[in-house]
């Protein structure tokens, strides 16, 4: 009988800078794979929850500044932990061009809206929902994509719409953009790796 350990796996690193809820989706959602593994969670905040949330999943991780982005330090500890692919999940600091060119292709990131629109720098969190509501469009939703140089331009691998209410607030949007990811974010991610 295998274990996962016996087989050739794809090593996920998850790079998160707050709660770490799709974090943790995307972690249990892997446990049970035998092609994929949550190898490393790396954030650039030291009190962010979701180092909290990699120790009870007993998924290594640790923090790396911003600086330490700058300086290449992530890019050696991504290869030290030989991870294979990248997943952004919350993460509000800009990728340095020495990761995007030694993971070409193998970095995803999810944006809560429909991109091309709502997307760019500063739109993360609840601006992007608050945004939303003040452009009166009708339906939102998440954007699964590569990424690139510029904030939310890498090519859409895939979307999932819900609708805008008429009497919606930022936080009732977010729930349900929130269940799109949840629903969404670990499957589209594991498609994409073994595609």
């Amino acid at each position: 009988m295998c274990t996962k350990t016996d087989e050739i796996m794809k090593k996920i690193a998850i790079l998160a800078s707050g709660e770490g809820t799709n974090a943790e989706r995307i972690i249990r959602y892997f446990l049970e794979k035998k092609t994929v593994e949550v190898a490393l969670v790396i954030t650039n905040k030291p009190q962010a929850g979701v180092l909290k949330r990699a120790d009870r999943l007993s998924v290594p991780s640790l923090v790396i500044t911003a600086q330490g982005f700058a300086d290449g330090e992530a890019l050696k500890v991504l290869h030290r932990h030989h991870i294979d692919f990248i997943v952004l999940a919350g993460f509000l600091l800009k990728v340095p061009d020495a990761i995007l060119h030694d993971y070409p292709n193998k970095i995803v990131n999810i944006h809560p809206a429909l991109l091309p629109k709502f997307g760019g720098k500063g739109m993360y969190g609840a601006r992007v929902h608050e945004t939303v509501i003040a452009a009166g469009e009708k339906e939102s939703g998440i954007t699964i994509h590569y990424i690139n140089e510029q904030y939310d331009e890498g090519n859409t691998i895939f979307q999932a719409t819900c609708p805008v209410m008429p009497d919606d607030t930022p936080d009732a949007l977010a729930a349900r953009v929130h269940q799109l990811e949840y629903e969404h974010f670990p499957r589209v991610i594991e498609e994409t790796i073994l595609a």
